[in-house]
């Protein structure tokens, strides 16, 4: 039974690949942006070019402010432990 599973796993994932190509063969291959040409493609290129770094850069100032953030949630916690008295 169990190798059973896998083998129909594949089978309807290649079924649903096979079956998914007609279906979005339309528009003679246009895509949903409609016409492409030169410009459109290198504007793209340079949104890609623009994004990754940006992308990059700002998820390296979040992690560092959060990592900030944990070091002092640390640091408190510590103090807490090692100051007298409390509850």
């Amino acid at each position: 039974m169990l190798s059973r599973v896998p083998a129909s796993v594949v089978l309807s994932l290649t079924a649903l690949v096979v079956g998914a190509a007609p279906v979005l063969a339309h528009d003679g291959g246009e895509g949903l942006w409609g016409e492409t040409n030169d410009k459109v493609i290198t504007n793209a290129g340079f949104i890609l070019i623009i994004f990754f770094p940006l992308f990059i850069a700002l998820a390296s100032l979040l992690q560092s402010r959060l990592d900030k953030r944990k070091e002092r949630r640390k640091a408190a916690e510590k103090a807490r432990a090692q100051a007298p008295g409390g509850w």
